[in-house]
């Protein structure tokens, strides 16, 4: 393949994508809140939750993109009803609002955080700003939002769950994503400790996954390429894909899915751990 044809868009998501499950908390009276929700892994599980019958509150700081992710649940027929809130998950202020609203919804009992971003550089060369902004959105925000959504979750019966989109950069790492990794790194560990003190109902679960077909990658590529002085598709085949088993990229309704499973009740022994599909990027090497 030439650089000319070398290509990567983010697929197009149907209602067959979509994991939907047989579950007694799984219908409209239950609220749940899934960040960066305008986009990529977001949309996509806000719209599965929905498809699963929840109330999603929807929040990301593109308003556009929620009402996209909006106009898609119906353009689908998925059961649930989809509240878009705009904030920053940066202020303190707009991140309780979103609880607030989810509160409003419904009984809450699952967070999905999933919002995130992406900065290429090298530790010596890494804008400090552009490190506090990244851990503020990846791992204090999580943080806050666990912090406020716990006592309504324990509310509502103690049963539900906090996800937290983790990574294989979650487990190893590479050079040029310092603050990316440090973040991954540390939400695994807040995943933990909010299974520590979930009571064994309160559950808290992180997903790892290698690279998905999402805005946030295809605009990584070209970074990555930049930075590493190769072209944009060796960094799919050498960088993204080339310690991988599995060769090719997971799409966002499969990560997704993973949630849908996750705060299922037929995930209720998924507790402080971690749900790994990364294609054998941690787990195997040549």
């Amino acid at each position: 393949m030439s650089d000319d044809a070398f290509e990567l868009t983010e697929p197009t998501l149907t209602a067959d994508d979509l994991l939907v499950l047989d579950d007694p908390r799984f219908g409209p009276e239950t609220a749940s809140i899934v960040t960066g929700a305008a986009s990529g892994i977001g949309r996509a599980t806000a719209l599965a939750l929905a498809a699963n019958g929840l109330t999603v509150v929807a929040a990301d700081i593109d308003a556009d993109g929620l009402d996209e992710t909006v106009a898609k649940g119906v353009d689908i027929g998925v059961d649930g009803d989809i509240v878009p809130v705009e904030a920053d998950l940066t202020d303190d202020a707009e991140v309780e609002a979103i609880v607030e609203t989810a509160v409003e919804q419904g009984d809450l009992r699952y967070v999905a955080n999933i919002a995130g971003m992406q900065h290429i550089a090298s530790i010596p060369n890494f804008p400090m700003e552009m490190y506090d902004r990244l851990l503020d959105i990846m791992l204090r925000a999580p943080f806050l939002l666990s912090k406020l959504a716990m006592p309504h979750i324990r509310e509502a019966e103690g049963y539900g769950a906090i996800g937290n989109m983790s990574s294989a950069h979650g487990h190893y790492a590479t050079k040029d994503k310092a603050a990316y990794i440090t973040a991954k790194h540390g939400l695994n560990g807040l995943t933990k400790c909010i299974a520590a003190e979930g009571e064994g109902t309160l559950r808290g679960f992180s997903v790892s996954v290698g690279y998905v077909l999402t805005p946030l990658m295809v605009n990584q590529i070209e970074d990555t390429a930049e930075e590493r002085g190769i072209s944009e598709q060796e960094v799919v085949e050498d960088v993204m894909l080339g310690q991988a088993r599995t060769k090719e990229m997971m799409t966002p309704a499969e990560v997704a899915n993973l949630f849908v499973f996750g705060f299922s009740q037929h995930g209720k022994h998924l507790n402080g751990g971690d749900m790994l599909w990364d294609g054998g990027y941690t787990t195997t090497y040549e």
